[in-house]
């Protein structure tokens, strides 16, 4: 195994990594509690998105010349209205809050601190950007969802450690069709926060 490297770009500076960043994102949310049948068609626009967008934020990590791990980020006024609408309905101003769009790892670089490294990445990026609040939605599934594996656990505890805290107050639905259904269905994400300053 090489030396792990972590590097950021912003925009369009993604572009030849974009392929793989799609094929990354389609293997890692695959797994529950995503369970994410994805298909590089969805992932052109998504990540076409973020790639037109010179205030976003994307943090690589490779091993050696294999992109192993990313996650990203964008001003919350950007992202799409399931996204900023909790926020407006709650009074927080869309424009105080930088939004972390994900963050995907391969099974086998997990537990080697590169999760802590993208947070922190993204943290001072936001920070020197002059945002107040860091905020992401994560998935909830069912506690006896049929496909949760039975040594499945949770992130809470590691984005507790890093200081976000859980939302109830901020959800939203988003589509995605999972494995096994034949068409997209809503999903259930609730947003984590973190005050920046």
């Amino acid at each position: 195994m090489n030396e792990l490297t972590l590097t950021t770009c912003h925009g369009q500076a993604i572009a030849p990594h974009l392929a793989a960043l799609a094929q990354l994102r389609i293997r890692v949310f695959h797994d529950f509690p995503y369970l994410y049948d994805g298909n590089l068609a969805y992932e052109a626009d998504y990540l076409g998105r973020y790639a037109a967008n010179p205030a976003s934020l994307f943090v690589l990590a490779f091993d050696g010349d294999c992109l192993v791990g990313a996650s990203t980020g964008q001003p919350l006024s950007d992202e799409v209205d399931e996204f900023r609408r909790p926020f407006e309905a709650a009074g927080i101003a869309a424009s105080s809050v930088f939004y972390y769009g994900e963050s995907v790892l391969l099974h086998d670089y997990r537990g080697r601190g590169i999760g802590k490294a993208f947070m922190a990445e993204r943290e001072t990026h936001a920070a020197r950007e002059g945002y107040k609040t860091a905020a992401f939605c994560a998935v909830e599934r069912p506690e006896k969802h049929p496909l949760r594996p039975e040594d499945y656990r949770p992130l809470h505890g590691f984005w507790q450690s890093q200081g976000y805290q859980r939302r109830a107050d901020l959800a939203t639905t988003f589509a995605w069709k999972d494995i096994g259904e034949q068409h997209e269905s809503d999903k259930t994400l609730v947003f984590w926060l973190k005050t920046l300053r």
